[in-house]
């Protein structure tokens, strides 16, 4: 069956509170699919590029300073075997995410074995930001060596496969999200990696997550080549629709081609920053549906015919990015403000 949303709310990951349980039933309360908190000021272990690191060769995390490195001074045979050796023997539990590393991930299960529901949504940093962001001992991304590559790409896609068992505990439906914010420097010289290594590597990840019956989804929160994002195997494409939906409407074949195959668009189009003091509900459920018309009138231009009801049947909505980075009080307005355009644009 066709995964038609039309508006559902849910969020991106991040946010500045400190308590897993009380933003945990918060947002079980006011999204229609709630997604497990990441509190990345709790503790620097609940930063995105660190929380998923652990079953990784060789890591480093210097708490102190908050980096984190990997090892790879001398011979690292005997770490690769002995992670390949849990991948391969289909080790799920050994790719769990920790409680001191992800408070708000079990406590959001908590909260949701406490309230009935359809809906829950997971998420995991991806292979290339994680891979850009992540150094060795001479500050070198570890996404250019070529074996470790591969091994941030299994852990992403075992911890996908984990997260997915738990929430169906929970809730029937999943959805995970691989997170990729860089992604928005694909293209420069910044990321030196083709098109097909970057869907080959996200479809790995993709077909981990289908395998335990969830959705997957991915996240860039600036403009990026989303024909790329587009020709991967993913359900739901999660953009920064409050500035830059204009950018989707170049890609007219390719966003009809992943509507045929039931393709679903998160559209960010609530602001994450100071600007959510700016707008109203109204006037950002107005700016959705008239960019909806803006890709259809544009897609026709260039003989595409993609529907704005079609679309509108097909989108979630969500902030525009992750709120960890915010106050308290414009992640509040923001969360607010997610739930009301919600309301609005599906006609509550």
């Amino acid at each position: 069956m066709t995964f038609a949303p039309h508006f559902w709310t849910t969020h991106v990951g991040s946010v500045p509170y400190l308590d897993g349980s009380t933003i945990s039933a918060r947002l079980a309360a006011g999204l229609d699919i709630p997604a497990w908190p990441q509190l990345s000021r709790r503790t620097f272990r609940e930063n995105m590029y660190v929380q998923y690191s652990a079953p990784l060769p060789r890591v480093v995390l210097d708490e102190t300073n908050e980096k984190i490195t990997l090892d790879t001074t001398g011979d690292l045979s005997s770490d690769l075997e002995a992670f390949y050796e849990r991948y391969l023997a289909d080790d799920v539990d050994a790719f769990a995410l920790k409680p001191g590393d992800a408070q708000g991930f079990f406590a959001m299960l908590d909260t949701l074995r406490q309230q009935p529901g359809d809906w829950a949504k997971g998420q995991v940093t991806g292979p290339i930001s994680l891979g850009l962001t992540v150094v060795d001992q001479d500050l070198r991304s570890i996404l250019y060596h070529d074996m470790l590559a591969d091994v941030i790409v299994k852990n992403a896609a075992m911890n996908a496969r984990w997260q997915a068992r738990q929430l169906h505990g929970v809730r029937p439906n999943v959805i995970l999200f691989v997170d990729e914010p860089y992604m928005a420097s694909f293209g420069s010289a910044f990321i030196s990696l083709s098109r097909e290594q970057v869907i080959t590597m996200l479809d790995e990840i993709f077909a981990a997550i289908h395998q335990e019956n969830a959705l997957a989804g991915v996240h860039c929160c600036a403009n990026t080549d989303w024909s790329v994002l587009l020709a991967t195997s993913v359900d739901i494409l999660n953009l920064d629709a409050y500035g830059y939906i204009e950018n989707l409407a170049l890609y007219p074949a390719e966003l009809r081609a992943f509507l045929d195959r039931g393709g679903v668009i998160a559209w960010g189009i609530v602001p994450n920053n100071d600007e959510i003091t700016r707008v109203t509900p109204e006037q950002l459920a107005t700016r959705m549906h008239d960019g909806l018309r803006l890709i259809s009138d544009r897609a026709r231009a260039r003989g595409v015919m993609i529907d704005p009801d079609e679309m509108a049947h097909r989108s979630m909505i969500v902030p525009s990015c992750g709120l960890g980075s915010q106050t308290v009080e414009t992640a509040d307005r923001v969360l607010e403000v997610l739930a009301r355009t919600g309301a609005l644009l599906q006609g509550k």
